[in-house]
């Protein structure tokens, strides 16, 4: 009865990386088509995030059985409840890379991003990517230190989207409004998925510790006392 309520909690965590997988490749995709403006890629996209729902709802589904049934406390009680916490996260980031092919739908044939940005968006798609196949490792090897680097990597994707920013501030702006529009929403959906995917990352330090992310930091940073007055 063990063995299987063990393999049960196993099968949960194989299903969170298989949803982590799933959107990775969404956002790399939903980038393709939105640099691209590849109506049949963004509708294969769009499509795609059914399967993550669904396995969304599956997972949750098991793991309300499994807390009903079995009653896990201590560390085993944690594993489901922060499962439960990082199917959201990933649930919303499959919803974030529908968005990103939902504007390359609403525009085709034209293209959303024009071609001054387009190097800043594909850099900020890869790095999407980059950062949630770093979270689907961090939830196999429960590596607690590069769950904690996520959070350093995500500082690039902030400033790519300030990078965002400054080109529609510009005084020099020819692309109007709606393409404005657009630019804002796109940077704002990329560096949304990456904060889900530190989120991810940062749920697996808690698994794994009981403490929280941020907590672990600070005690890092702590300064020594008492060293110099002995």
């Amino acid at each position: 009865m063990r063995d299987a309520y063990h393999e049960e909690l196993d099968s949960i965590g194989d299903g969170l990386v298989e949803m982590a997988r799933l959107v990775g490749s969404a956002i790399g995709r939903a980038t393709t088509a939105i640099l691209d403006a590849d109506l049949k890629l963004a509708e294969s996209v769009i499509e795609a995030d059914q399967k993550v729902d669904d396995l969304q709802h599956d997972l949750e589904a098991r793991a309300i059985t499994l807390l009903a049934r079995q009653q896990p406390v201590a560390t085993d009680l944690r594993i489901v409840v922060t499962s439960l916490r990082m199917s959201a996260d990933l649930e919303r980031s499959g919803d974030l890379a529908q968005h990103v092919a939902k504007l390359a739908r609403l525009r085709f044939p034209e293209r959303a991003v024009p071609q001054d940005l387009h190097a800043t968006i594909l850099e900020m798609g890869q790095l999407a990517q980059r950062l949630m196949a770093k979270a689907a490792e961090v939830i196999v090897t429960k590596d607690v230190d590069l769950a904690l680097q996520l959070e350093q990597d995500d500082d690039e994707m902030d400033l790519l989207h300030r990078t965002l920013f400054t080109h529609l501030i510009d005084g020099r702006w020819k692309h109007g409004i709606e393409t404005a529009v657009d630019v804002t929403l796109l940077g704002r959906y990329y560096e949304r998925y990456a904060d889900h995917a530190v989120a991810v990352a940062k749920r697996v330090v808690y698994l794994v510790t009981g403490e929280h992310a941020d907590e672990l930091q600070q005690q890092d940073i702590q300064p020594v006392t008492g060293a110099e007055g002995a």
